[in-house]
């Protein structure tokens, strides 16, 4: 399952979704706002999919992964919206058999979505000052 949302993500409705009779693992990735980036007191983060393709650029990395590893199943969700510090971003969720191949799918969804930058970011600080990515 690829999902873009603006509601919460629940790790756990995730993981029970995901998981199979075959699974031996799900392995996860959960994002977190943090409190500081660029060593600024963060005060939210906003995401925007402007163009409309943050779904078809998930979906491309989670058919990449597809074609790597022997998977049960895979999920990706991404919200967007105006998030808080603490709120969760990004969550990758890999059921397998075996742990190598769910943890190693992992580690390569969160590489490629940093690398493709499917949506902006836009990063606003206590002290008003605001940084954007992904234009």
């Amino acid at each position: 399952m690829i999902e873009i949302t603006s509601k919460p993500i629940s790790p756990e409705s995730v993981v029970n979704r995901i998981k199979t009779s075959g699974s031996g693992c799900v392995a996860t990735y959960v994002g977190l706002i943090r409190d500081n980036s660029q060593g600024k007191p963060v005060a939210s983060v906003e995401y925007t999919d402007p163009k409309g393709t943050a779904k078809a650029e998930l979906e491309r990395i989670a058919g990449e992964i597809r074609r790597k590893w022997q998977l049960e199943g895979i999920t990706i969700c991404h919200r967007i919206g105006k998030l808080e510090v603490g709120d969760i971003n990004f969550l990758v969720a890999v059921a397998s058999a075996h742990r190598q191949e769910g943890f190693a799918a992992v580690q390569y969804a969160v590489d490629r979505f940093k690398e493709l930058m499917p949506t902006h970011k836009k990063e606003s600080y206590r002290d008003g000052s605001t940084r954007i990515e992904g234009e």
